[in-house]
């Protein structure tokens, strides 16, 4: 797996999935199967079934998030008036003006201004001041910003 770059706040929401998953939901599962042994015959239990599907489910998920937090670097998002990661950024288009956040890919949330710095418009931003003018390709073709402010 290629090593990803995460801000502090997006790791630290990964370990305590993490945690939960590994302690919290377990035990909840665990008594969700036990309960449905209880109820006799488990090749005709539905409850026995969806009971062993969420613990399959959710062992998946630890092992992948194990991994995943192996391979992360956890960056802190000082970047000297530079856009980087972590950054807060005031940018227009035209007559529009956007506030947006350059998060890690799992924080992401392009409607609430948060854009991964792995996305075509987040990697436009990056390393960038305030006054310079990006160029991003998007769906509906390049769309030229030019950055206001950074924070």
């Amino acid at each position: 797996m290629n090593e990803q770059i995460i801000s502090r706040d997006g790791y630290q929401k990964l370990v305590e999935e993490l945690e939960l998953l590994s302690t919290e939901r377990r035990r909840e599962i665990a008594e969700r199967i036990e309960r449905a042994k209880e109820l006799g015959d488990l090749s005709e239990n539905a409850e026995y079934s969806d009971a062993k599907e969420a613990q399959a489910f959710n062992e998946g998920r630890i092992l992948e998030l194990s991994n995943l937090l192996k391979s992360l670097i956890v960056v802190d998002g000082q970047t000297n008036g530079k856009v980087g990661m972590g950054s807060r950024l005031i940018a227009k288009s035209g007559s529009t003006t956007k506030e947006f956040t350059i998060v890690s890919f799992n924080e992401a949330d392009p409607f609430s201004g948060k854009i991964s710095n792995e996305s075509p418009l987040g990697q436009a931003f990056l390393g960038h001041i305030a006054g310079d003018k990006v160029k991003v390709q998007t769906p509906r073709g390049e769309i030229e910003y030019q950055i206001v402010s950074v924070d």
